[in-house]
């Protein structure tokens, strides 16, 4: 199993955003990639500089969003849905998209619930409780 580590995500998202930029070919997981980078203009600075991006791994800002564990969610959820795992899952993600009028709000919102579900993992030194997760997501979706 590839595990990558922080400084090749960041390699990955610029190279792709670069790539995009360029109109030159991307593979599928950039195009993926490219469209959510595109729904946040807020992220092209840091996108389109490599180096800089490089350098402040080691200046983590709890105040600010950091751009390449966002997009990382992204991509996660989105591959999620793809192959429906935690089954269930992609239903869910499709109701909440339809509730809030828009996959990009609603991954934001699956982005919480995905965050709390690794929190608690990492705070119980336990596996990710997908099922939690899964009813977190589904209660969104349905609540009124």
């Amino acid at each position: 199993m590839f595990t990558p580590s922080q400084a090749d995500v960041r390699r990955f998202f610029c190279g792709a955003f670069a790539k995009g930029r360029a109109g030159q070919p991307l593979e599928p997981i950039e195009t993926l990639a490219y469209e959510w980078m595109l729904r946040h203009p807020e992220y092209h600075a840091e996108l389109g500089d490599l180096e800089g991006a490089l350098r402040s791994m080691a200046e983590a800002d709890p105040a600010r969003d950091n751009p390449f564990l966002h997009l990382s969610m992204h991509l996660s959820i989105s591959e999620q849905c793809s192959i429906d795992q935690p089954p269930g899952i992609r239903q869910a993600v499709e109701l909440l998209a339809a509730r809030r009028g828009s996959l990009h709000a609603a991954h934001h919102e699956v982005m919480e619930c995905l965050g709390r579900m690794l929190w608690e993992s990492q705070q119980k030194g336990r596996a990710p409780d997908g099922h939690a997760y899964l009813a977190e997501v589904r209660r969104r979706a349905t609540a009124d």
